[in-house]
């Protein structure tokens, strides 16, 4: 019989961060495109578009992991700030 593997949490700022995922906070530029930031590891990086972005934040967790270290789930969590008139 065959073990799953355990599915271990770490506390990051509050946060609970699994192992097997990664999370990104993503923000619009304010020249356009998209900035992206992990959360717990050293990643960082930029695109034009939605479609640009998925790509580079694939590419930057590859390279950023030795070979099979890397988590299977990028999760990426969008902020938005929006002024509105008092």
């Amino acid at each position: 019989m065959r073990l799953k593997p355990a599915l271990h949490l770490a506390k990051k700022g509050g946060i609970s961060v699994s192992t097997t995922e990664i999370i990104f906070t993503v923000e619009e530029a304010q020249d356009g495109g998209y900035t992206a930031q992990a959360l717990g590891d050293a990643i960082y990086t930029q695109a034009d578009s939605l479609d640009e972005l998925h790509a580079a934040v694939r590419d930057a967790v590859r390279c950023h992991f030795d070979e099979g270290a890397a988590p299977k789930i990028i999760r990426l969590h969008f902020v938005r700030d929006e002024v509105i008139a008092a």
